[in-house]
């Protein structure tokens, strides 16, 4: 209840700032302005946060794969570690408002896959660094079982890598979540179809409806929270899963 009695004392002193003194509306508008707007256009909001919360979806799912995949492979094998490494660090130095337009341009303004590449680059770098670090941290103890075992590199990574880092990889998960409807909202600012959340935003304001760009922006808040709670429960209960066992 802390938390949602924060939130309204938060609106109460918005609108009371934005009425008294009289704040401009391209400036701040006010909660009920924005309210009013929710209520007028809830059908569009509504479909345009399941656009953006679908191409998220779809570049969280690929993102998570290959990463998780890309992991593997370099926890088996020096050489592909040393080589995917370095790639998979540096796409997180790129910044998407390079990526979307690039993308865009290489597959058509016509199609989702340019929004859903962007989310999968994003997803990648978490889920990836995550995986490896639960991948390389095995117990000395379960190290020497499984050598006296005369277990295969394959046994090894399936009975004590891949279930010990299963904690880890639910981490990146959660961590990736939330990124990829940033990442999903951001690349609808650079072109293509225009039915997402971030091209709704852009349009509103562009068109000085800044009340019904604070509802799309409202609207993005909560499709983001939604991505975050989804991948904290994944976390919670691969983590109650594993103390249970």
């Amino acid at each position: 209840m802390a938390p949602v009695a924060f939130g309204v004392l938060v609106l109460l002193v918005w609108e009371g700032f934005v009425r008294l003194l009289g704040v401009p509306a391209f400036l701040l508008p006010a909660p009920t302005a924005i309210g009013a707007q929710i209520g007028s256009h809830l059908p569009v909001i509504l479909e345009t946060a399941a656009v953006t919360g679908g191409n998220a979806l779809v570049g969280l799912v690929a993102g998570f794969l290959v990463g998780v995949l890309l992991a593997l492979l370099a926890s088996a094998s020096r050489l592909v570690a040393e080589l995917t490494t370095p790639v998979v660090l540096a796409g997180s130095a790129v910044p998407i408002v390079a990526l979307a337009p690039v993308f865009t341009t290489m597959f058509g303004s016509t199609t989702e896959i340019p929004r859903r590449l962007v989310v999968t680059v994003v997803v990648i770098v978490p889920v990836f660094v995550s995986t490896v670090r639960g991948l390389r941290a095995v117990a000395p103890v379960h190290a020497d079982l499984m050598t006296s075992l005369a277990a295969t590199p394959a046994q090894f990574a399936r009975f004590v890598r891949v279930p010990g880092a299963v904690p880890y990889i639910i981490t990146g998960l959660r961590l990736a979540a939330p990124a990829a409807v940033i990442a999903s909202i951001v690349a609808e600012y650079f072109g293509g179809l225009q039915n997402g959340l971030g091209s709704r935003i852009t349009s509103a304001a562009a068109n000085t409806a800044y009340a019904r760009a604070w509802a799309f922006v409202a609207a993005s808040i909560v499709l983001g929270l939604l991505f975050y709670l989804a991948g904290l429960l994944a976390e919670r209960l691969a983590t109650r899963g594993r103390t249970t066992t």
